[in-house]
């Protein structure tokens, strides 16, 4: 399932025990009826990932939305898990308050995780 404009690009991968909604481009409020389609036309699985690191712009309306979906789920009794926002759109969610409504998993870039520190261990300090 795909829905693409030239200012939104919403994909549907659906799996056994989880749908990826992946969005990129502007949810705004000429782009809002597209993206409310694409969550709502998803099928019911316990949990609806949104992925969200190509999305440039979330207005009201499609904070309206998200909240709209995780309520919609969330009586399915599945979850509703926003994956990966850009530094944009997080800044919206925790303006709005949704990171305390919803789970939000933020992906380590495989850049900043091979510039973290690895501590290593010898024998000596794991037998002690």
């Amino acid at each position: 399932m795909e829905q693409h404009s030239d200012r939104l690009d919403v994909q549907v991968s659906v799996g056994d025990q989880m749908v990826l909604v992946r969005v990129a481009g502007e949810v705004d409020i000429a782009t809002v009826a597209a993206f409310r389609s694409a969550l709502w036309s998803a099928p019911a699985r316990p949990v609806l990932q949104l992925e969200m690191s190509g999305l440039r712009l979330l207005s009201a309306a499609g904070v309206r939305t998200l909240l709209a979906a995780h309520l919609r789920v969330r009586a399915c009794g599945g979850e509703l898990v926003l994956v990966d926002p850009s530094p944009v759109v997080a800044r919206v969610l925790r303006v709005s308050g949704l990171h305390r409504v919803m789970p939000i998993l933020e992906l380590v870039p495989p850049i900043e995780a091979a510039r973290r520190p690895v501590v290593a261990t010898t024998d000596l300090q794991l037998a002690a």
